[in-house]
């Protein structure tokens, strides 16, 4: 084995068998296969089989699966190795093993930094972290890490250093370490674990962007506090619709089901004007509350307007026609789509159109209706495979599948491996990989780009 081959192939899944393809043989209960290709150099089979050896508490012979792994000084496998030892109660083992890597790899700071707190060395975890502060992922570790070791006024102080007020970036790598705003949220965290809250929500309030990975933490704390007035307003304001969706989960678990859906009709404001919202909405109603009916209405609503056909709005609208039992209408709904805007052989109408007419008994018809466009586009083939695998003809869906190859590797996988095809499934994603090998890049906290 070599580090840097094995770092390519575990970023790329190019040339191994991929963590989609290990869950699939695990869950047709092909173990001992997964076991086979651990011991040959499959990452991503040591990794489940080293995760399977540890649930049995057999964790001496997880140890010998990853020691060859190890052995060629690659990160991920050092860590899982840490991992079992911690496990198996060897700690001071574990923690011997990850400091090399501690102090050269991005990643390894953070694990080590953990790994410390968790055996009652938190000092000494903040205290090596403090030295990666410019970085977001180390910042954020070292916040978490410092709580109840009596240094949250340090790291404040470190924080509130790294906050430039008005400061806008300009270029892409301007705040590629810990930028402003990042810093604002740690520093609110530290600031509402003092109890200080009306001061985290102030520093919540300064951020220039709002919306991260899908979640705005002003949202969390005014929820947290009950400060539901405070949400209320901030909803009626936020664009993103993550205070909305906030507001309604929590009137939602107070029994409030009525408010909750009354939270995303905003005064003088359609459900076409935020789609978003209205997404949402649907998904309120239909999945928890069984009115149906209702969510089709609203994403009927969304669709129906101006510029309303989107693919995802029509996915979206599709999928509940389908779930609600209702695939007739939703074929309806689609012909009166392609009538006015004149795109009977639009595939992304007709992709829509291929689960209705199978949810209504006519797989056959939507298979041949799709034929040509299931041999050119592997992606069209895919829908097609799928429908057939749902309907139990999983031979039907690898013969789709099998003239793209590699091209539908993930699904063609799945379904040879249903037929009990387990090698030629293995074969599918080995062959793959013709690429030389890259630099290994090893993280280390410089500050320009690399």
């Amino acid at each position: 084995m070599d580090a840097t081959d094995l770092d390519r192939r575990a970023r790329t899944e190019a040339g191994c068998i991929p963590p989609s393809l290990v869950a699939r043989l695990l869950e047709r209960g092909h173990l001992d296969r997964v076991e086979f290709h651990a011991v040959r150099g499959e990452w991503f089979c040591a990794r489940e089989w080293v995760r399977l050896l540890g649930a049995r508490d057999r964790w001496e012979e997880a140890s010998a699966v990853l020691a060859p792994y190890v052995a060629t000084g690659w990160w991920p496998a050092a860590r899982a190795q840490a991992e079992v030892l911690e496990a198996m109660g060897q700690v001071e083992e574990a923690i011997a093993l990850a400091r090399p890597y501690a102090e050269s790899v991005f990643r390894a700071l953070e694990f080590f930094a953990r790994l410390l707190a968790r055996h009652g060395r938190a000092d000494e975890a903040v205290t090596e972290l403090i030295t990666g502060i410019d970085d977001w992922f180390l910042a954020t570790a070292l916040v978490e890490v410092a709580d109840g070791t009596g240094r949250d006024e340090e790291v404040a102080a470190l924080l509130a250093d790294r906050i430039r007020p008005g400061h806008r970036c300009v270029e892409p790598w301007c705040c590629r370490g810990l930028d402003s705003d990042t810093a604002l949220e740690l520093l609110a965290v530290i600031r509402e674990r003092q109890r200080r809250v009306d001061e985290a929500i102030a520093l919540l309030r300064r951020r220039q962007l709002t919306s991260v990975d899908n979640r705005d933490r002003l949202t969390d704390l005014l929820a947290r506090h009950d400060r539901i007035e405070e949400l209320r307003a901030y909803a009626a304001e936020d664009s993103y619709v993550h205070a909305t969706r906030r507001l309604a989960a929590l009137l939602e678990e107070r029994g409030d089901v009525e408010g909750a859906i009354a939270s995303y009709r905003r005064p003088g404001a359609s459900a076409a004007d935020e789609p978003h919202g209205a997404v949402e909405l649907a998904e309120l109603l239909l999945a928890r509350h069984g009115r149906d009916d209702e969510a089709i209405e609203v994403m009927c609503a969304v669709v129906d307007a101006p510029g309303g056909v989107q693919d995802w709005l029509v996915d979206i609208l599709c999928t509940r026609y389908a779930e609600s039992g209702r695939a007739r209408d939703g074929i309806a709904h689609l012909d009166r789509l392609a009538a006015r805007y004149e795109c009977e052989q639009d595939w992304d109408l007709l992709r829509n159109r291929l689960p209705l007419m199978a949810a209504s008994g006519m797989l056959d018809e939507a298979v041949t209706l799709a034929r040509p466009h299931s041999e050119s586009d592997p992606y069209a083939a895919q829908l097609v495979a799928d429908l057939l695998a749902a309907a139990g003809r999983v031979a039907d869906a690898v013969a789709v599948l099998e003239p793209h190859g590699i091209s539908a590797g993930h699904a063609l996988a799945g379904y040879l491996v249903d037929l009990g095809r387990v090698d030629d499934a293995v074969a599918l994603f080995q062959q793959r990989d013709t690429a030389p090998a890259e630099l290994l890049w090893r993280g280390t906290l410089r500050p320009e780009p690399f």
